[in-house]
């Protein structure tokens, strides 16, 4: 398998190299990728800690953990071993009935929630958001409220590629040519303090942002709202956080019409906010949660949709439409599930929901040095997550365009260093730098990739 899929290139001629990159434009389509980027891509053939060695021996720090992901770094052996065993005990069995990987996740994800969850399991966030939605539909026509069948979501928010959790998503960019989609969803501002949409000063505002859903619900009637869904922190639309009381007043608006709240955690959970799940950060209950990404430091395909025990209880019925008619064929893959349940036990061995705050602490500090800079607007954190947004002009907060952007980026990855952007969300306001690092980064791995970004910011700027 070596020989069949080098892990190193000291060995690789020229002419090897060029072979595989030939391929790799002959036969693979690239994810969010237009066709002439697409044409030179970093191929990555190893992994180890935090970093990537792509086909010509290059390593990179990983500073977005691939898609904000790769948690526990790329070499953590024993997340191999767990799915390994699992593999060669019961490689599979459909959890139409059940599997003890399935039993033993089930029942550690409910200590992280901190409350009384069922869980149904599928592979990505994508879908973990769309079982939801049907769930939510489905609770409130047992409930006597067939009616209630709309979702609220918030601009700028993503919260998957599917057809109904591409209609929950704010970026009208991802939507060009796919429209019409899932009828249903309506959309309100994001809590974006820095471009307010009520053009509220942030030390003169009254959540405006979060009353907005009080007003949406009056509108669009109580009667056919069945649940908002967001995220603790607006992750790839520019990592906006909201402000401290933002996630309550919304909570108790819900409460008020009778309308669910569900919480996306597929990239703010699993330690990501310093938490274990995001919305604790704001002392508030979800009625559903979804999650993916970190639930297996993405070592295997994995997600799962949290719900409340008191909605499951409206499944019980006898009648033969009560149950959720959902099946999903590798959802919660034995092999999966086992090396997940391994992944959440090393995270408390290690204590790395902490390691990750204090990471995001030292971050913030070490990126202070940006925040008086021409080019830089705003700098937000969330955990171990930082959004840096770019401008040409501070006192007009004009966005920075694709250029300028792509130079940061290309100057950090020339350096060494892998960061993102906020990509294909609203038109000429792509203008976001993300980093979400591996919980495994050294503290000299930290400095150093704070040292990068800085110098690539400024040398856009030149």
């Amino acid at each position: 398998m070596k020989d069949r899929f080098p892990q190193t290139t000291d060995a690789l001629r020229e002419e090897e190299r060029k072979a595989w990159l030939d391929k790799d434009r002959r036969y693979v389509w690239h994810h969010m990728q237009p066709y002439a980027a697409s044409r030179n891509p970093l191929i990555i053939t190893g992994g180890d800690g935090a970093w990537v060695t792509d086909l010509e021996g290059n390593r990179y720090l990983d500073a977005m953990s691939g898609l904000w992901c790769v948690n526990l770094g790329y070499s953590e052996k024993e997340l191999a071993e767990a799915a390994y065993d699992q593999l060669r005990q019961m490689p599979y069995y459909p959890l139409t009935q059940s599997h003890l990987p399935a039993i033993a996740l089930s029942e550690k994800l409910n200590e992280w929630l901190g409350g009384d969850y069922r869980i149904f399991f599928s592979n990505s966030g994508s879908e973990a958001n769309e079982v939801a939605f049907k769930i939510v539909r489905q609770y409130h026509a047992q409930n006597g409220e067939p009616t209630r069948w709309k979702f609220i979501s918030r601009y700028r928010a993503y919260h998957g590629n599917s057809m109904g959790a591409l209609a929950a998503t704010g970026q009208a960019i991802r939507k060009q040519h796919y429209e019409p989609l899932a009828p249903g969803f309506v959309h309100v501002p994001p809590p974006y303090c820095y471009r307010c949409p009520f053009g509220k000063a942030r030390d003169a505002c009254d959540l405006e942002c979060a009353s907005i859903f009080e007003q949406v619900i009056q509108w669009e009637g109580p009667e056919t709202v069945a649940a908002v869904i967001m995220e603790p922190t607006i992750t790839g639309g520019g990592v906006i956080v909201p402000p401290p009381e933002y996630m309550k007043r919304v909570r108790e608006i819900c409460d008020r019409y009778g309308v669910l709240l569900i919480v996306d955690e597929v990239i703010c959970g699993f330690g990501r906010s310093g938490k274990p799940f995001g919305h604790q950060n704001f002392n508030v209950e979800p009625d559903l949660v979804t999650m993916a990404k970190g639930i297996t430091s993405a070592y295997l395909p994995l997600s799962a949709t949290a719900v409340r025990a008191e909605l499951f209880d409206a499944f019980k019925d006898d009648h033969p439409y009560a149950h959720l008619r959902h099946v999903n064929t590798f959802g919660g893959n034995a092999a999966a599930c086992a090396l997940s349940v391994r992944t959440l036990e090393l995270m408390e061995q290690r204590k790395l929901v902490d390691r990750a705050r204090e990471l995001g602490e030292k971050l913030e500090r070490l990126l202070e040095p940006l925040r008086n800079h021409p080019l830089v607007g705003d700098l937000r954190f969330f955990g171990f997550m930082a959004g840096i947004e770019l401008v040409i002009d501070k006192q007009r907060k004009t966005p920075a365009p694709a250029d300028v952007v792509g130079r940061v980026i290309a100057a950090c990855k020339n350096r060494g260093v892998l960061i993102g952007k906020n990509s294909d969300t609203v038109p000429e306001q792509n203008n976001v730098l993300t980093l979400a690092p591996p919980f495994v980064i050294s503290d000299e791995e930290l400095e150093w990739l704070a040292k990068v970004v800085i110098e690539a910011v400024r040398e856009a700027r030149r």
